[in-house]
């Protein structure tokens, strides 16, 4: 008898390739697509306009997940999560920016929906497995399933899975983990599905293609501040603190103002005061630290101090960085070599080899015992 399996198909070319392979592999496949955002209001949750007429993405996207699964023979549901993803997901990301941090909601959605509602949704089909298109691996040779890296580094996802519990893990299958981004492509082509060749989604899932401090300000009233060095020289005045991060370069306004001929970027924020800290230069001493406490930490396997790589942002280069547990779930991470813009609210993802252990969020960010002002 087939082994039953229910795949997340999002109406782009990786997860139709995921779904083609399923099959060829002699599985029963079904397919789901999650609707996560509402698309058809243009009302925020006070109830007020927001400034967007524009129809989303999402739907267009249904009808490309609906062509490949005709193509394909399988069923497709459709879900709607638009709750459950505003209850867990979206809440968490404006209070964060509430609280002057950088979240990523893509971990979460993975956490909360893919891998919870979905599971959650997925029980009425009873299915050996469920599959996803993401560019990852799992090893399951071991007693607990571990996590690994795609073969296609520059499109590892596991970045992005780094928080999901072991049980999470189990019985789940990622069908293009061991494939190259062009050999999906061409699997695609080669079975002419209408995804082959869309475009690969940027961006955050429920903003699309928006412009990013417009949408936010529809749910958080931006707070004009002063713009300032760190000696305090004031430059001019900035437009709300959850505007702007660490390290960031464009939308600043006052590169050709001043004497020095290097770009500016922020280094530092104060909540209390409502300041928005600016150098000049992108290697300037205040964006690097070489220690930060993470905090809300999820892991999988013995909680040992040591030595592994960690990743701070997606597609950053590994660093080596050594791991000294504070208590159960909040570490501290060590990083003599010193590294850039380590930014508060983001995901600090570990690694032992090619193996994600686990990850947890950027909560202080330290340099030679110092605490950097970042939030």
């Amino acid at each position: 008898m087939k082994k039953k399996v229910l795949v997340g198909l999002s109406g782009g070319v990786d997860s139709s390739v995921a779904a083609l392979l399923l099959l060829q592999q002699g599985y029963d496949v079904e397919a789901v697509f999650m609707r996560n955002w509402d698309s058809a209001t243009n009302m925020d949750f006070r109830g007020n306009p927001t400034l967007y007429d524009e129809t989303c993405e999402q739907e267009k996207d249904y009808q490309d997940a609906l062509k490949v699964a005709n193509k394909l023979g399988i069923k497709l549901h459709r879900v709607d999560f638009i709750h459950e993803y505003w209850d867990r997901v979206f809440s968490y990301f404006i209070d964060e920016y509430e609280k002057n941090r950088t979240p990523n909601p893509d971990v979460l959605c993975n956490n909360e929906i893919k891998f919870k509602a979905f599971v959650d949704y997925s029980e009425k089909f009873k299915p050996d497995y469920i599959a996803m298109g993401h560019y990852a691996r799992i090893d399951n040779r071991g007693s607990e399933p571990k996590l690994i890296r795609a073969v296609d580094e520059n499109k590892d996802q596991t970045y992005f899975l780094s928080q999901l519990k072991t049980e999470q893990l189990k019985n789940v299958l990622f069908p293009i983990g061991h494939l190259p981004k062009e050999e999906v492509r061409r699997l695609a082509k080669a079975h002419n599905l209408a995804t082959a060749d869309k475009k690969d989604s940027t961006g955050i899932c429920f903003i699309g293609e928006r412009h990013f401090n417009d949408f936010l300000s529809n749910y958080l009233p931006a707070k004009e501040g002063q713009m300032t060095r760190l000696d305090g020289t004031y430059m001019k005045q900035h437009y709300g603190l959850m505007n702007y991060t660490i390290g960031q370069r464009k939308g600043l306004g006052i590169g050709g103002t001043t004497d020095t001929t290097d770009a500016w970027f922020v280094v530092g924020k104060d909540l209390k005061t409502n300041t928005l800290f600016v150098e000049p230069g992108f290697d300037h001493p205040y964006l690097y630290s070489d220690e930060a406490i993470i905090t809300e930490v999820k892991w999988r396997g013995p909680k040992e101090n040591g030595k592994f790589s960690a990743k701070f942002r997606y597609r950053q280069e590994d660093q080596a960085v050594e791991v000294e547990w504070i208590d159960e779930d909040t570490f501290k991470v060590k990083y003599p070599h010193k590294v850039r813009a380590v930014t508060p609210g983001q995901v600090c993802a570990i690694y032992l080899d090619e193996v994600c252990v686990g990850s947890g969020f950027i909560s202080e960010v330290f340099n030679e015992g110092e605490k950097r002002q970042y939030s």
